[in-house]
């Protein structure tokens, strides 16, 4: 049977991530996410999703994160009127996320208005992409599907989920594709989880696959054990508590946030580090570590029977989970030291950014990168250790320590994608793998990687690019 691969986003890049699986009766898009980058770019590249929505018989949707899941109402808004397929966690994660989204959009908008009106004459108005109308009316078209249950979603395709152990919720698409008595199957990783790391469950590996569509967002890179990473947090933390100083965290509200509230706690137990108060400033990380109690089947053992228990693996004494405009302003006002958790993981909006323009010019503080940074993302700008960089528009200088922490990723690395494309091909006929969601550095390298453990073909496509497997 012949497949057609179409790549609107998250090729060669780790964002936007939209590709579409078409055969001759059906198309199926997977995720649906908005690209992050500069914002008025990211507004541009936006508006357009690349296709017509209408030309879409059934959405399927990895998991939760803003660039997987962000633009599923705008796709709704123009005229997609199926259904979209997730995980019930996940339906539960975007319910809130999709309408943090739609809020920051406002918000954001409305302050680049105000600098307008104060003579910001550098900046360019921005008008949200999507309001919390659109974010109902595309909750409205959520099928919750159970992992490893079996979902006929068009005529020729049959899913079904397998936990890929990124964050809750998170699922591998196993699509069977039926045409005439011709059989395939597709699967999609979205976003695939490490193993052994606290939390979630390793990822499921699935059987019988003929064509893999592999993330690669660290194909280059292997990641140090989550060991080293709480002793380099441990030294950080120490050292900057000592000078008096703020450690800024910009963490993505969804499972980074959950990991380093774990890992500090870890540090507190062990008296590895100074008893600081630990700010949590995001009323969107407090509503999802809510959700996490309510879905215990995405968990592993030790985060299931510690929940059951009376300690939640989410908190400890000083840690203070921040909801209030007002109580975020005074973290920023008091002169203590302290450390802020807060959004977004890449430092393109939220509350962590007014963090950032209140610390960012002091040396005694710090700022403690711990997730995947992508290209034209002030997150980016600050791993490579710009001297002045942009916020809100207006230029400041980086006096405070950087610093880079990878291992605490829910990205698999370079070994851990290898392994995982041995598995599947282990288990069945697979006969391509398709790399998406990396930067060409990573998915060169993991594409080479591939082909060195005899893999055959191996794709790595161009943005827009249609291909044939």
């Amino acid at each position: 049977m012949s497949i057609q691969l179409q790549f609107f986003g998250a090729a060669g890049t780790v964002t936007g991530s939209r590709h579409v699986v078409s055969t001759a009766q059906s198309s199926i898009l997977l995720d649906c996410g908005l690209v992050q980058g500069r914002r008025l770019d990211s507004f541009a590249a936006n508006r357009s999703l690349g296709f017509d929505p209408r030309s879409i018989d059934a959405v399927v949707l990895s998991h939760a994160h803003i660039d997987h899941s962000g633009a599923l109402p705008m796709l709704v808004k123009l005229g997609y009127d199926g259904a979209i397929y997730s995980t019930a966690a996940t339906r539960d994660l975007c319910a809130v996320m999709l309408q943090d989204a739609a809020r920051i959009q406002r918000a954001d908008a409305d302050y680049i208005g105000r600098l307008i009106e104060r003579g910001a004459d550098d900046l360019q108005r921005v008008e949200p992409l999507y309001g919390e109308d659109d974010v109902v009316a595309a909750l409205d078209r959520f099928t919750g599907c159970e992992y490893h249950r079996h979902a006929q979603i068009t005529p020729d395709a049959r899913l079904s989920l397998l936990d890929a152990g990124h964050v809750l919720g998170s699922a591998i698409s196993v699509l069977d594709l039926d045409d005439e008595g011709q059989n395939a199957r597709v699967v999609f990783t979205g976003d695939l989880g490490r193993t052994n790391m606290p939390i979630l469950r390793d990822p499921d590996v699935p059987s019988g696959v003929n064509v893999l569509i592999l993330e690669s967002t660290y194909g280059n890179r292997v990641h140090a054990p989550l060991e080293a990473m709480d002793d380099e947090l441990a030294v950080i933390l120490t050292r900057t508590a000592k000078r008096g100083g703020k450690v800024v965290i910009p963490t993505f509200a969804l499972e980074r946030a959950q990991e380093i509230v774990m890992a500090i706690a870890r540090l507190r137990a062990k008296r590895a580090v100074p008893l600081v108060p630990v700010y949590v400033d995001s009323p969107l990380t407090v509503k999802i570590t809510d959700i996490f109690r309510m879905h215990p089947e995405c968990l592993d053992a030790e985060a299931r029977a510690s929940i059951r228990g009376s300690a939640s693996p989410f908190d400890f004494d000083d840690l203070h989970y921040v909801s209030d405009p007002e109580d975020s302003k005074a973290i920023d006002a008091s002169p203590d030291p302290c450390v802020i958790l807060s959004a977004s993981g890449m430092c393109e909006g939220g509350r962590v950014l007014h963090h950032l323009r209140a610390t960012m010019e002091h040396d005694q503080n710090a700022i403690v990168i711990v997730g995947f940074q992508a290209q034209h993302t002030l997150g980016r700008r600050l791993v490579e250790r710009r001297s002045r960089v942009r916020i809100f528009g207006i230029e400041r200088p980086v006096n405070a320590s950087v610093h880079v922490l990878n291992g605490f990723s829910a990205h698999a690395g370079r070994d851990e994608l290898l392994a995982f494309a041995e598995a599947v091909r282990d288990r069945g006929p697979l006969r391509t793998v398709v790399l998406v969601h990396g930067e060409r550095p990573a998915q060169e390298a993991l594409a080479e990687g591939l082909r060195e453990r005899g893999f055959p073909d191996v794709r790595v496509p161009q943005l827009g690019e249609s291909m044939v497997v």
